[in-house]
């Protein structure tokens, strides 16, 4: 029994009622009425952390936390980050296109019991965390740019400049037992020009508003459907949205020198432990943050190249599970491309893979990951690899603005790493998303659909290898 429960047994008894909680769905009186917390809620979700917990989360415009319905039972929410307005920090911006940012909501949490029967917030019932889930769609770099240095001003009221939404509406239709996230939600970083109409009078900047547009308010059929798995991208990093991961996203217990609002802490808040989600008795999804990874590859002696190692010591510990397989989710894609206009595509992230042929020296992976999923990059790559290297995909093209498509053909003896050698690459540059389907035989199959809910290809795997029905450029329908 609650709190309020609690308060209300006297009145219970007293006219007549078998316990508080009959009294309290009676009047509606426990954490207020559906349509008052309704009022007050501007999103909530489930997301799962470390050891599969689940949490929910909920932001408010209200100082307090609105009750979650556990079953039976009302339970008080934690205040996870009260509202605030934090003071301008140096971003990757200049000073005079960046400013404070203001959060006037309440960011909320509850830690799910494993043997909760469900879970409601007013009259949303948020969706639990399936033991076994069979379909999983997965996206990355889904928000609008506005970003002055590259005079990049992204049409975010045009849906076919920013389909985002309705690649939620259509990911959400598909009926998802999970939703994993590779990163970069937050794009709106400075103010867009007066001139420029497709973006004119949009929130920018790292609080509150530019966050609910670009991630909560198109999201919500998507955050409705399914629990997420949310991995941070380079746009989450500590000089850019890192205050809003740290507030809203990241399923650690909220730090303040692992907040990102004082500069001098950012070398704790760039990093996270890498930790495992099961998705099965047979896969699990290992989460590493490589928000802050640069492009060269780093010198034994940098502080960047130690912390990541210990922290891929970590992953090669995560992965040696028996009987189970690891599919290795960050940001920056490892064994995969970045297409050039008019020259030959770049190879992965030379930062990552200089410190982790320091740990799995030709592997680059430990033997239990068998798949690696990135973002980053904006496009779809699926790509097989006649080496003993994990297939890969590539699935960055959930609404910013797409990269050049590769050349068609892939230019022959072109490989992301040393000893990586590519066998098939399909590839394609058209917005869209990706989901994992578990087959019968408890392994998974990767479609590759348009923002439309177009099938572009389906990939089927065995082993450390992937069977796509297309390869080459996939044309969008």
């Amino acid at each position: 029994m609650n709190v309020i429960e609690q308060q209300q047994q006297p009145f219970a008894k007293a006219f007549g009622f078998a316990s508080s909680l009959s009294l309290c769905l009676l009047v509606a009186a426990c954490g207020g009425s559906d349509s008052n917390v309704d009022a007050r809620v501007k999103a909530a979700w489930v997301t799962v952390g470390s050891n599969n917990q689940a949490i929910v989360r909920v932001i408010t415009s209200e100082a307090s936390c609105p009750d979650v319905r556990d079953g039976s039972s009302y339970m008080a929410m934690t205040v996870r980050a009260a509202a605030a307005t934090v003071a301008q920090r140096p971003t990757a911006s200049a000073a005079a296109d960046s400013k404070p940012s203001v959060f006037p909501v309440t960011a909320c949490e509850y830690l799910v019991p494993a043997n909760s029967s469900g879970i409601s917030v007013g009259s949303r019932s948020l969706p639990l965390p399936k033991q076994a889930p069979q379909r999983i769609v997965v996206l990355a770099d889904t928000g609008c740019r506005l970003k002055k240095a590259d005079n990049a001003w992204q049409a975010c009221d045009d849906n076919d400049s920013w389909p985002f939404p309705e690649i939620a509406k259509t990911a959400a239709a598909m009926k998802p037992d999970l939703v994993l996230h590779i990163g970069d939600y937050h794009y709106r970083e400075n103010a867009c020009p007066a001139d420029i109409a497709g973006c004119k009078d949009s929130p920018w900047g790292y609080g509150w508003d530019a966050w609910q547009a670009d991630l909560f308010k198109p999201a919500a059929p998507l955050l409705a459907a399914a629990p997420w798995v949310m991995v941070r991208g380079n746009h989450e990093e500590c000089a850019r949205a890192g205050q809003g991961w740290f507030r809203f996203l990241d399923t650690q217990a909220l730090d303040p020198k692992r907040s990102c609002n004082d500069p001098a802490n950012d070398a704790a808040g760039n990093l996270s432990d890498p930790y495992a989600v099961a998705v099965g008795a047979d896969t699990q999804v290992i989460v590493f943050d490589s928000a802050k990874a640069g492009r060269a590859a780093l010198a034994t002696s940098d502080p960047q190249f130690i912390a990541y190692q210990a922290q891929f010591q970590t992953v090669n510990r995560l992965a040696a599970k028996a009987g189970v397989n690891s599919i290795f989710t960050n940001h920056h894609p490892i064994l995969g491309f970045a297409p050039i206009a008019g020259a030959p595509p770049a190879p992965g992230n030379l930062a990552l893979q200089s410190v982790m042929q320091s740990v799995n020296p030709t592997a680059f992976y430990p033997s239990g990951v068998k798949t690696a999923i990135h973002g980053h990059v904006h496009d779809f790559q699926a790509i097989n690899f006649s080496s003993a290297h994990p297939a890969t995909f590539v699935s960055g093209n959930g609404g910013d603005n797409l990269d050049v498509n590769f050349a068609d053909p892939f230019p022959a003896n072109t490989n992301p790493a040393p000893g990586a050698i590519v066998d098939k690459i399909s590839h394609t540059s058209s917005f869209g998303f990706m989901v994992m389907d578990r087959q019968s035989n408890g392994a998974w199959a990767y479609k590759a659909y348009t923002r439309k809910g177009v099938l572009l290809t389906t990939c089927l795997q065995s082993g450390n290898n992937i069977s796509c029905d297309k390869t080459g450029f996939l044309a969008p329908s």
